[in-house]
């Protein structure tokens, strides 16, 4: 299928012999929110046509009302049948680019953004920046009406297998109905907090991956609620056990060669893979808000839960924001572990994209490895070592987005004056909410 007549053959073709009657027309907004428009599939000619029309005014962070009309352009290549059936005949879906009505990429459309960063790539030289992302995600359980409780579903840990993980069945269902999708799970576990789960898929070109990231989390959800669960991609949404993270596994290639990998260098990385890990640690800061974008993501990133907290690298210990797995060759790789799975997946990858090429652009070097635990460092071990933290709020990390011109110019000026604006409300409301924490410790006290 190399022209867009035959995948348009091949899609009308398979709608009919499927019995599809329904069609979903899936995007995300800014703040990495699934949208749908969903048309019954008498509309397939028009929506191949690219004339399907949507409000874009509704969507958080698009347009004003007065310039409202937008286009979807569907990706022909992201054609998918859902594999489970409404009683009015199977679903498809296409995931759309959004455009403006004379025909140009809207600037507020993240998965379009990804695609411009993605040409800055081009003029470098490379042809492909990969991503393998390990999100992990809880099962709670539902109440009565259907609303999640947090009560867990087991009392599972790391690789634990039955009787004490009772989401076995789901998460082999969500595997299942994911392989029937098209992806390729490379492995699935319990992971270590009680009724968390982790699925890895693999790797794909960065736009791709996002579109699989988006997919999995639909998958995920609507196959648990069958289960009589909810499933949530919250970073921490229970006080004292781990949060859930979304590992990103990155690496640039040139046709067919991954560049992070040269056989005579150091530890067999490259001058290039030197680089790229110097502008991830250099821009740290100012993409921690696009890569946790919630007040929640800041209660994952604290000490004593592995999840990282300081700006640092390493080849094998996991306490710092960047580790360099033992893989070598084709499957060389840089893993930032501070990414949790509420992260638009589209700006996350932009960004980080953006922050690594700056740093080939510059030739920038990365500071010393650490191996030591960093989580039993001290304040002066750190400092001595040029050891930074990672932002501790949204708030701090939004003011650290606000000095990074590179992550903004990633984000482009639609996003990110659109998506600083969402996260300073965010956290103004925050901060003004009276928790039950307060009222516990100061009650009673003053």
């Amino acid at each position: 299928m190399n022209d867009a007549k035959t995948k348009i053959a091949v899609i009308k073709k398979l709608a009919e012999e499927e019995n599809v009657h329904f069609l979903r027309l899936m995007f995300t907004d800014i703040l990495g929110v699934i949208k749908n428009v969903e048309v019954p599939i008498s509309q397939l000619d028009k929506v191949l046509d690219n004339k399907m029309m949507f409000d874009g005014s509704s969507i958080e962070g698009f347009v004003r009302i007065e310039e409202s009309d937008m286009y979807l352009y569907p990706d022909l290549d992201t054609w998918l049948i859902f594999p489970w059936e409404t009683g009015h005949g199977k679903v498809a879906r296409l995931i759309c680019d959004v455009y403006m009505p004379d025909g140009r990429p809207f600037a507020g459309d993240p998965r379009g953004n990804l695609k411009r960063v993605l040409k800055n790539m081009d003029s470098l030289g490379f042809t492909a920046f990969n991503l393998g992302a390990e999100p992990e995600f809880f099962l709670f359980k539902l109440d009565e009406d259907n609303k999640p409780t947090l009560d867990l579903n087991d009392s599972g840990g790391y690789f634990d297998l039955s009787p004490t993980d009772l989401g076995e069945n789901c998460r082999r269902e969500i595997v299942l109905e994911l392989e029937k999708l098209g992806f390729e799970i490379e492995a699935s576990h319990h992971e270590t907090a009680e009724g968390q789960h982790e699925i890895d898929f693999k790797y794909e070109e960065a736009v791709k991956a996002c579109d699989e990231i988006q997919t999995f989390k639909l998958v995920v959800k609507t196959i648990a609620r069958k289960h009589g669960l909810h499933a949530t991609f919250m970073p921490k949404p229970i006080f004292g056990i781990s949060g859930s993270g979304m590992h990103c596994n990155m690496s640039l290639f040139r046709d067919e060669e991954n560049v992070f990998f040269d056989e005579t260098g150091e530890r067999q990385l490259s001058e290039t893979a030197y680089q790229f890990l110097a502008g991830l640690l250099y821009h740290a800061r100012g993409y921690t808000a696009v890569c946790n974008p919630l007040v929640n993501s800041y209660k994952r990133l604290v000490p004593g839960y592995e999840a990282p907290v300081y700006v640092a690298w390493s080849g094998r210990n996991r306490s710092p924001l960047i580790r360099i797995p033992a893989s070598r060759g084709l499957s060389t790789r840089l893993e930032l572990r501070s990414v949790d799975p509420s992260a638009n997946p589209y700006l996350a990858m932009a960004v980080l994209l953006e922050a690594g090429l700056d740093g080939i652009r510059r030739k920038l070097t990365p500071p010393e490895e650490v191996n030591q635990n960093i989580y039993c460092m001290t304040d002066e071990e750190r400092k001595a070592a040029c050891i930074s933290d990672l932002p501790s709020t949204l708030h701090n990390a939004v003011k650290a987005l606000k000095k990074d011109d590179v992550i903004q110019s990633a984000l482009g000026e639609h996003i990110y004056v659109n998506f600083v604006e969402s996260k300073e409300q965010e956290w103004s409301v925050y901060r003004e909410k009276v928790t039950q924490w307060e009222i516990d410790t100061y009650m009673e006290r003053y």
